[in-house]
């Protein structure tokens, strides 16, 4: 037997799953949730935009699972060993980078900074740096135009520079304490392996090439000239970021005699590079040419690969275009959305419909369900967390239309899923607009698994079927299989991924009758998408109410 170990590193909580590298069997699993913060988060009541992590949670997650998940292997499976076990493949959240110093350590484990959340790892959902994601933006169109081409076009507050550099403007103390900035998908794998210190430290493609603008043709990272322009620190930091980054079929380093012993593992084993959770549960969920994996869960990644070989046209308000940062030999494409299952849980959690029983997410999806499309007269965008695909604008705020005074709880529950159905769609639409063919979708995450309503929606909406990913854990079960290449069970992704990845019997088709209502409330949805999205837009709004109430009869006859 040969196995595989791969850590997901979520938004609230760690995942480690052990997987037999000859049929993706799942032998056994652990979950750490994060014990700092809210939910794991260090938020800021008097600012919402801020959103952190304690990294020596991050560790901690790592001794838990990886025990957890091996005495539950032990017991599913007499057989097995830790002595099996081939590599380890990590993923994680992304743009999460944090500052560390000269020797690798991360600055919010020292004394001193312990209780600084700017010390701390800045989670992909803080958007602090909002500002200085439109300075960057405007310096790259006027100066390095094509270092934009390759991320969509505008530069976002999620992303890598844009927090270091809000970082160095609100805390100055930690910004010259730090001797540079890493990023948590290179962070873990760098601890396990013994290659933490700067001057040893392993880069990712992933991370580098669609949060940090990395690219080959211009020798890496942007040019210390380009950030010295944004700040003539920020260009100093340039020489401590490397000129090469590596793929997820290369190993970070070996695991450590001492890692190894309080893992209970053998030292030596190889650890992947590592990559961002959607990248991997792409990979997991068996991405390949023409096939578009949804992750779906508190946000959404959607992830497409094209050969890299072949031409491909820049595409505006996606999160890049990377070669080699999802499957080898393969451009990785991204796009997203900035909240989804978190759109969901604030209107459960925080306006609390009808109290806990009759708000909650199955009472509410039970009342949905039964509702006609279009049956409500609602429509909604679903930038409550901004918007990160096609527009790229973390300043954007959610919006519900169509509200009367006989509007219940359910209603407005349909209608956010339904928002978030038709921002799916409209990057589906932009992806295509470009070239790139989609024949599959296949989803994956905790809302793809439990949420029957939501599926069926989002092939109605598309006109698409829509299948689900045969793992639940799907981004652990991509690391485990980079884990698997880099450990010598396969030779190849490809390979890999033949073996250990399968797509559920159930999918949902679109039903025609209501793919036809979608089609009609989508060209609404666009009129208010490029209305309050695109500035100098929103002329042309005068008869959406009405139109949505002409709908809104016509499905309650």
């Amino acid at each position: 037997m040969k196995c595989a170990i791969g850590l997901d590193y979520g938004t609230n909580s760690v995942r480690c799953v052990i997987v037999d590298t000859a049929d993706g069997r799942e032998l056994g699993t652990c979950v750490y949730e994060y014990p700092m913060g809210e939910a794991g988060i260090i938020l800021d009541p008097a600012d919402h935009n801020l959103a952190r992590q304690n990294p020596a949670d991050y560790l901690k997650g790592a001794e838990v699972t990886i025990a957890g998940a091996i005495a539950a292997a032990r017991k599913a499976e007499p057989a097995f060993s830790p002595r099996d076990i081939v590599g380890i493949g990590v993923d994680t959240t992304g743009s999460t980078p944090l500052p560390v110093d000269r020797d690798g350590m991360p600055l919010a484990m020292l004394e001193r900074y312990k209780d600084n959340p700017n010390a701390h790892a800045w989670l992909w959902k803080d958007h602090t740096g909002y500002a200085e994601a439109g300075e960057i933006t405007a310096l790259a169109r006027d100066e390095r135009p094509q270092y934009l081409a390759k991320c969509g076009g505008i530069y976002s507050s999620e992303w890598f520079f844009s927090k270091i550099l809000h970082c160095l403007r609100a805390d100055p103390e930690v910004f010259d304490s730090a001797y540079t900035w890493v990023e948590h998908a290179d962070w873990l794998p760098a601890v396990l392996t013994g290659t933490d210190r700067p001057d040893k430290l392993r880069r990712c493609r992933c991370a580098a090439g669609h949060k940090a603008m990395f690219n080959d043709a211009w020798g890496g990272y942007p040019d210390a000239e380009f950030l010295g322009r944004l700040d003539p620190k920020l260009g100093a930091l340039r020489r401590t970021l490397s000129d090469r980054a590596y793929a997820v079929d290369q190993a970070a380093g070996r695991l450590t005699d001492g890692w190894a012993r309080k893992l209970g593992l053998t030292a030596g084993i190889p650890v992947a590079m590592g990559a961002f959770d959607a990248h991997l549960g792409a990979v997991g969920s068996g991405i390949k040419n023409g096939v578009l994996v949804k992750i779906i869960g508190t946000s959404t990644c959607d992830m497409v690969v094209a050969p890299s070989n072949a031409e491909l046209a820049d595409i505006p308000g996606i999160c890049g275009i990377v070669d080699g940062s999802i499957l080898p030999g393969y451009f990785g494409l991204e796009a997203g959305q900035s909240a989804v299952g978190d759109i969901f849980n604030w209107f459960v959690n925080y306006i609390q419909p009808g109290g806990k029983e009759a708000g909650s997410h199955q009472a509410l999806t039970e009342k949905a369900a039964r509702l006609k499309p279009g049956q409500s007269g609602l429509l909604a965008l679903d930038w409550n967390n901004g918007n990160r695909t096609i527009l790229v604008d973390q300043r954007l705020t959610g919006l519900l239309l169509g509200q009367t005074l006989h509007t219940r709880p359910e209603e407005i529950y349909r209608a956010l899923v339904e928002a978030t159905a038709f921002g799916a769609l409209t990057i589906i639409n932009r992806f295509e607009e470009f070239g790139v063919k989609i024949d599959q979708v296949v989803n994956c995450g905790g809302i793809a698994e439990k949420n029957a309503m939501l599926m069926q929606i989002y092939a109605d909406v598309t006109g698409r079927e829509m299948k689900i990913s045969r793992s639940a854990q799907t981004c652990a079960l991509g690391s485990a299989v980079a884990a698997a290449v880099v450990g010598g069970a396969h030779p190849d992704f490809a390979q890999a991924q033949a073996a250990m990845c399968g797509i559920k019997e159930t999918t949902f088709r679109p039903i025609a009758a209501h793919h036809k209502i979608y089609k009609q409330l989508y060209k609404l949805y666009r009129r208010l998408h490029d209305g309050f999205g695109i500035p100098g837009k929103l002329l042309g709004m005068g008869s959406v109410m009405k139109d949505l109430l002409a709908i809104k009869e016509k499905a309650n006859v």
